[in-house]
């Protein structure tokens, strides 16, 4: 392998990024969406129904951003100006922020909730049993206790946030006071 050869791939790299303003993989990942994207309307002409699809794809855009985006903004700004019984502390303790530890987990359990509300409310039983043969019971469960491990994996994170950023005593192993830094052992004084 020549010595000139990896300096040529670095400058194709940055001039690639250059150009393109991301990272070359990002390209390829998107090309691989839309390749995706393709074939599933592909699939979705070929069994001519795309006219519901379209209906529905629209609808659901608009009533994101007519209803459901102006009703999740006003409960997380809500959420945020609450105080929940507990005062910030001073400026000289640092505050771990908790928003997005509960942001994370109602948003993909309320998004698992939007996708399969048929089922997991059992609206649609009958048709889901003649379609594909199984009962509509256990959505519900299964929806409630993928619920409950995203917030108790979320509160675990957080917990170990938490531990991460507490600063420790003095006398610890890992503290930050004045003994870390010093190498000869000795005092200033």
């Amino acid at each position: 392998m020549s010595a000139g050869r990896p300096s040529r791939s670095r400058a194709a790299y940055r001039r690639i990024t250059a150009h393109y303003g991301a990272d070359p993989l990002h390209l390829l990942a998107l090309l691989a969406c839309f390749a995706l994207a393709g074939y599933a309307a592909s699939r979705v002409f070929a069994a001519g129904i795309w006219v519901g699809f379209a209906i529905w794809f629209v609808g659901a855009a608009v009533a994101h951003d007519l209803v459901l985006f102006p009703l999740y903004a006003l409960a997380d700004v809500a959420v945020q100006r609450r105080r929940w019984g507990r005062r910030r502390p001073g400026p000289h303790v640092h505050w771990t922020p908790w928003i997005n530890y509960v942001r994370v987990p109602v948003g993909l359990s309320g998004l698992l909730l939007l996708v399969w509300f048929p089922l997991i409310l059992r609206r649609s039983g009958e048709t889901y049993r003649k379609a594909v043969g199984l009962d509509s019971n256990p959505f519900l469960g299964r929806w409630l206790l993928v619920t409950g491990v995203l917030f108790a994996g979320s509160a675990v994170a957080y917990a170990v946030r938490l531990r991460r950023s507490t600063p420790r005593r003095r006398g610890t192993r890992r503290g930050r006071g004045p003994e870390r830094g010093r190498r000869d052992g000795g005092g200033g004084s």
